[in-house]
């Protein structure tokens, strides 16, 4: 199984950059994993709410496949301990599913038409974290998924 994250904007803070190469490349040891990330649109400030989630919408959908199975990282998603992640991504490898294709959206969410398009939901918190700090978590918990199924040592129960 491949998975991919796809994100709008890229991330400003050199650290935290830093942190998502690092599990980036620490995940390259259990699944191929690729990070795509979509230019934040220009002039947004003439854009409504809506239409700028449907002008989002449409280059999220661009990149995704019609195999992929699209999950979307939303607040009204489900909620899973570590455990509970690991247990979803191993049913989601066992169900023989090629990519899966994890989605970050802009500031208001996503558009009716990706919304859709998703096979599921995940919550990473019912707090709001910024979009670049939530991309360093997901790939965390990714890299933390792995490691459990294969019972390393970085998980502690």
């Amino acid at each position: 199984m491949n998975i991919k994250l796809i994100a709008i904007g890229k991330t400003d803070n050199k650290n935290l950059q830093a942190l998502i190469d690092e599990y980036i490349k620490r995940l390259g040891f259990y699944v191929k994993f690729d990070l795509d990330i979509i230019p934040d649109i220009k002039n947004v400030k003439n854009l409504s709410e809506a239409q700028q989630k449907e002008k989002e919408g449409e280059l999220i959908l661009f990149k995704i496949n019609p195999t992929d199975h699209l999950i979307l990282l939303d607040e009204n998603g489900k909620e899973f301990s570590s455990v509970g992640f690991s247990d979803f991504l191993q049913k989601k490898m066992n169900a023989g599913i090629k990519t899966l294709v994890f989605v970050i959206g802009g500031p208001y969410g996503f558009s009716e038409t990706v919304y859709k398009q998703a096979a599921g939901k995940v919550s990473l918190s019912q707090m709001t974290f910024s979009h670049q700090m939530v991309r360093l978590f997901i790939i965390e918990q990714i890299y933390r998924g792995f490691t459990i199924l294969r019972n390393e040592p970085y998980h502690h129960q």
